[in-house]
């Protein structure tokens, strides 16, 4: 059976294991639970929806961005490129955000570097 991407959506025919393929439900689960009220509920059939959309959102981005590697003979992947790939794909209210966390994260590793080697030169 084809599924509407045109791959085989028989488990046995699959080269990744779901497992592999997917974000643990428990980890999706749980950022569910976060924006919801406390006593709200969650289905399983929910989580494992929430599941698939969101493993499928970011192969799609990652495809992208890998796509814009490849074409420039570069291997790996980076913050810039996942940015320009939300971009690229027209998820602009989602690169301009990531933009502001990518910033602030290599401010954070600076800071810890520097931090860290602060340290080791201490007697």
């Amino acid at each position: 059976m084809e599924d509407s991407y045109g791959g085989s959506s028989s488990k046995e025919n699959s080269s990744i294991k779901e497992q592999d393929r997917l974000l643990p439900i428990a980890n999706v689960g749980r950022l569910m639970k976060q924006i919801l009220p406390q006593n709200a509920k969650i289905s399983k059939e929910a989580k494992e929806t929430m599941q698939e959309c969101v493993s499928e959102f970011i192969s799609f981005v990652t495809s992208e961005a890998s796509e814009k590697c490849r074409k420039e003979r570069r291997k790996t992947v980076n913050g810039d490129d996942i940015c320009w790939a939300l971009t690229a794909l027209g998820f602009d209210d989602y690169a301009a955000p990531m933009r502001r966390y990518l910033h602030r994260y290599r401010e954070v590793e600076v800071d810890h570097n520097n931090k860290a080697n602060h340290h080791q030169r201490d007697p």
